[in-house]
């Protein structure tokens, strides 16, 4: 004698239970029917796609078989169901559609379904075992979106870490342009790249990163996605070891200068530096470099603002051996002072070698006061530096000294010609 399942369905005989197997392709048949009529999305759906839905209705039903005489838990119910149907399916149709199917799948199955009972007893039976079963399907098929936004998420965080390390090393291309456009991230518009150190969380040792630690990362980038979104902006982030990169993008370049201010709070202690705006790829990887640049460089300002832009930390960078410094400074305050003429380099010269005062400088130059005053306002339109500010004042100084040196070498090769 066979010990019947305890799992099993109580009051639907074996003989009703062939009798819905053998009825379960006709009611996937009028299922799909059903949605096909019901429902104008399915009927765009490409024919691939409509035949994974009939395998999957087949499935149900055939499911339906199994979990009734207490073969399928929840388990086995999601690989019997949608275990027939390629990941693609869950790309391509959401879950609120999905719902939809199983809805309709449902409402056949139980118009349907209770006919086949041979008693009224084992028709409310079967109608009764519908609704649970109706339950399982709808949280298996919540498990599957659950596990596909998953690993969504997880493939989302691969790709944003590989942009961003393009970003950083500089690294453009076909390939950097593809990963972007994957995470649906427009570069046409302003870019800042923003770095500073990460928030402390006790690192690992060198080499060896859990798993808390990958989670703790995980959630600080989308912590970061969180609170950039409500700004009007989109971010990007990554850890590079005891770095925190930062990349946002937004309609306009105040939003963008609102946004560093808020996002300031996601790093951590020490100083944040941010790169200059500009557009696209090229734009990104530039404000990147000159950021890192300026986060290397500026140990030499202790009190540096948080937050400090890298063309303020142009000293800094110069002397910390930057080319870009060194280029910046040569095309926007040596080469447009030089075009000038003597007088504004000679004035600016004679009133920092008088420790920048004015009268000494007029009298070693033999002008009025207000001649030094004039020149000196003509020096901070043309540079964007105010001579009587002492740190604007060292900028100016160190660009004409790099200037000349770097013009002494042209000078000599035209007198050797």
């Amino acid at each position: 004698m066979t010990t019947a399942d305890p799992r099993a369905e109580p009051g639907i005989s074996a003989a009703t239970l062939r009798k819905v197997e053998r009825a379960s392709s006709a009611l996937a048949t009028r299922s799909v029917a059903l949605m096909d009529e019901r429902l104008p999305w399915f009927r765009s759906l490409p024919a691939q796609q409509r035949s994974w839905v009939t395998l999957v209705a087949q499935a149900g039903i055939a499911g339906y078989v199994g979990w009734i005489g207490g073969g399928l838990d929840g388990f086995k119910l999601t690989e019997a169901v949608f275990g027939s149907a390629p990941r693609e399916l869950a790309r391509s149709v959401t879950l609120r559609r999905t719902v939809e199917l199983v809805r309709i799948a449902i409402s056949v199955a139980e118009e349907h379904l209770p006919a086949l009972a041979a008693t009224p007893e084992e028709s409310a039976a079967l109608a009764d075992s519908l609704l649970r079963y109706s339950r399982e399907v709808a949280f298996s098929a919540a498990g599957v979106y659950a596990a596909a936004a998953e690993s969504r998420g997880a493939w989302d965080q691969r790709l944003e870490a590989l942009v961003v390390d393009s970003i950083v090393r500089g690294d453009g291309g076909d390939s950097l342009a593809s990963r972007a456009a994957a995470l649906n991230w427009d570069f046409s518009g302003p870019v800042v790249v923003v770095v500073g150190s990460p928030p402390s969380s006790g690192a690992p040792a060198a080499g060896r990163i859990g798993v808390g630690e990958r989670n703790r990362q995980s959630a600080l980038i989308a912590g970061i996605a969180d609170q950039a979104a409500p700004l009007d902006v989109s971010a990007l982030a990554g850890l590079h070891g005891d770095r925190l990169i930062l990349i946002l993008s937004a309609p306009t370049a105040d939003a963008l200068h609102s946004a560093v201010g808020a996002l300031l709070e996601t790093f951590g202690d020490g100083p944040v530096v941010r790169g200059p705006i500009g557009t696209g790829l090229a734009g990104a990887m530039t404000s990147a470099r000159l950021a890192l640049s300026g986060l290397r460089a500026v140990l030499g300002w202790p009190n540096a603002p948080r937050g400090i832009d890298a063309d303020h930390l142009l000293p800094e960078r110069l002397l910390a051996g930057d080319p870009d410094a060194r280029e910046h400074l040569h095309r926007t305050v040596f080469a447009p002072l030089v075009a000038t003429g003597d007088a504004l380099p000679a004035t600016l010269d004679a009133y920092l070698a008088a420790g920048r005062a004015l009268e000494p400088a007029a009298r070693d130059l033999f002008v009025h006061v207000n001649t030094v005053r004039y020149r000196l306002r003509r020096v901070a339109e043309l540079t964007g530096l105010d001579p009587m500010s002492a740190r604007d004042s060292l900028t100016l100084q160190l660009a004409m000294m790099t200037g000349r040196l770097d013009a002494e070498p042209e000078a000599g090769r035209r007198d050797a010609s």
